[in-house]
């Protein structure tokens, strides 16, 4: 009788797990709610930032970040890659995006263990056209918006072939043709601005 008792109590717990992991999966894979005064950003649009990000005649990347977002945390390790990869060629930023919990600077730096800009500005979002994190934005030398989207199809950053914040990156430091992205780059997925609500 006891052992039933408990092998029934472990199916349920096992079966409880299955359905938290599955639930959170099928969230995640939804795409972001657009805002409803959502106004869209066009590529090739000027992007007039308050704040000089770069004093060098470098690209931009802005990386939107919210430490309350799941997803933002999944891809730390990816977007590190990238600055490690590109930093002597861009000018990388990190844009938190999360209402005023005591997130300093420094705190954000220690978290990605990277010494580059953090900006605490939401009007970045709204300038660049961002709605969700964790987002990628890249702006040319000229400040011109060229790649506002995703960083991969997986959430974890895991499928190389669908890297599409460094396939834009590539495209636009070899001055090769733009690339033409699917749905899956430039649909926003992630956590709503500024809540982080999913």
């Amino acid at each position: 009788m006891r052992k039933g008792a408990i092998l029934i109590w472990l199916v349920i717990l096992s079966s409880a797990v299955a359905a938290l992991f599955w639930y959170n999966e099928w969230v995640y894979a939804l795409p972001t709610p657009v805002p409803a005064t959502y106004k869209g950003v066009s590529r090739g649009q000027k992007i007039h930032l308050k704040q000089k990000v770069s004093e060098s005649n470098k690209p931009v990347f802005l990386h939107f970040f919210n430490p309350d977002c799941p997803c933002s945390r999944f891809n730390i390790n990816h977007f590190k890659s990238l600055v490690k990869q590109y930093g002597n060629e861009v000018a990388f930023g990190i844009v938190v995006m999360s209402a005023d919990k005591g997130y300093t600077a420094k705190a954000i730096q220690d978290k990605f263990d990277l010494n580059i800009p953090v900006y605490f500005d939401s009007a970045i979002a709204k300038e660049c056209g961002v709605y969700s994190t964790p987002q990628a934005v890249i702006l040319s030398p000229d400040n011109t918006l060229y790649y506002r989207g995703n960083y991969n199809k997986s959430r974890y950053c895991t499928e190389k072939k669908s890297n599409y914040a460094q396939i834009a990156l590539d495209s636009l430091l070899n001055k090769s043709l733009h690339p033409i992205y699917n749905q899956a780059a430039l649909k926003a997925y992630g956590c709503e601005l500024p809540t982080c609500n999913k």
